[in-house]
């Protein structure tokens, strides 16, 4: 057979990955199959795949959305295999990148603005069913057949397992950091939590000249923070002293933490019009007093990923300046333990499983 594939004639396919199958969240091996390789796909051997702190809660059915059994993953990095007859951008043997959606409505109002990933139909990369009622599975597996509208190209200078995780950590903190201004040289950006986001924002604010400020629970964070990612100030967010001396310091503050905390003394760390963004997703709603937000003219936000535009103009800008995710390769065996090191916050600062190498897969 041809390697351009005509999607009339292409069956499904095998493919092999780990899978929870309920809400205990443990994953185990799992057999199933991905449709066959459309006129506009193409088809994907999944050498890298990052653990995103979403990856567990919907493992564990923590949001109460879970379809299992459910094969969890969207940071995607992997070798294209196949191409069907009218894929424009993609040829067999390019690096090409999946990230949190892999479908969309094409013709809403978001989509025609390059917003896909606000589309009232988007089709998140795992836990979702396609058009044609067929369920999607993610990156911790061995294949992945996606439309190319939703595949990024990887510059050849990007290590691939620091830049799998940019695909969803990278463009959540990038998107919203370029929509409100904040990615400028000569703004201060507070980042709340130094996890996988945290040290993303990080990176990108440092790359333009901004001025940055961590905000963490963690005093321990605080030297690697300084020496190794270059942040200017880090404030301990229960150090009432600190939080006293930064008050009002602040253009934007990126809150990328994922369990409940207090929202107030945020606030009061923003400049006048100074806008809170978060990307983190507690499950439990936060507590927010309007008065301070009243007195300040302040904003709070909310800011999901990035359109497929934007998430390889992140891609490009991170290659340009040699930015990535500093990650810890695991093999696909480690992924339960890794899942609970997760929950602890216990990773530098993301896990990317070294899929290729390790998952043994019989296809």
């Amino acid at each position: 057979m041809s390697q351009e594939i005509s999607g009339a004639e292409e069956q499904a396919v095998k493919a092999y990955g780990w899978a929870a199958r309920d809400s205990s969240g443990v994953l185990s091996p799992f057999h199933f199959t991905r449709r066959g390789n459309g006129d506009k796909d193409i088809s994907m051997k999944i050498l890298y795949c990052g653990i995103c702190h979403s990856d567990l809660h919907l493992a564990k059915d923590e949001v109460g959305m879970t379809i299992y059994p459910i094969v969890p993953g969207h940071e995607i990095v992997g070798e294209v295999t196949k191409v069907g007859r009218n894929v424009t951008k993609f040829k067999v043997g390019d690096i090409a990148g999946v990230g949190c959606m892999v479908g969309s409505c094409r013709s809403c109002d978001n989509c025609t603005q390059d917003l896909e990933n606000y589309c009232p139909k988007m089709v998140w990369t795992y836990n979702k069913h396609h058009e044609d009622g067929s369920r999607t599975f993610g990156g911790y597996s061995d294949k992945i057949v996606v439309d190319e509208h939703f595949v990024v190209q990887i510059p050849k200078n990007l290590p691939l397992q620091g830049t799998a995780p940019m695909l969803c950590a990278g463009i959540t903190v990038y998107s919203p950091m370029r929509y409100f201004g904040l990615m400028e040289p000569g703004k201060h950006l507070g980042v709340v939590g130094l996890g996988g986001l945290g040290h993303m924002a990080v990176k990108f604010a440092k790359a333009v000249g901004a001025k940055v400020t961590v905000i963490s629970t963690s005093p321990n964070k605080k030297k690697e923070a300084v020496e190794q990612l270059g942040v200017d100030e880090f404030l301990i967010s229960h150090d009432q002293e600190q939080l006293q001396a930064a008050m009002g310091t602040m253009d934007g503050i990126i809150d990328t933490v994922s369990a409940a905390h207090p929202l107030l003394h945020l606030v009061g760390l923003l400049k006048t019009n100074g806008k809170l963004i978060l990307v983190g997703a507690p499950i439990q709603p936060p507590e927010l007093p309007v008065f301070p937000l009243i007195l300040g003219r302040k904003l709070v936000a909310g800011s999901a990923i990035g359109g497929m535009k934007e998430t390889q103009e992140m891609i490009d800008f991170a290659a340009k300046h040699n930015i990535t995710a500093d990650v810890e390769v695991i093999p696909m065996d480690y992924v339960n333990t890794a899942l609970e090191r997760v929950a602890k916050a216990d990773v530098k600062y993301r896990f990317v499983i070294d899929v290729a190498n390790t998952i043994k897969s019989p296809y």
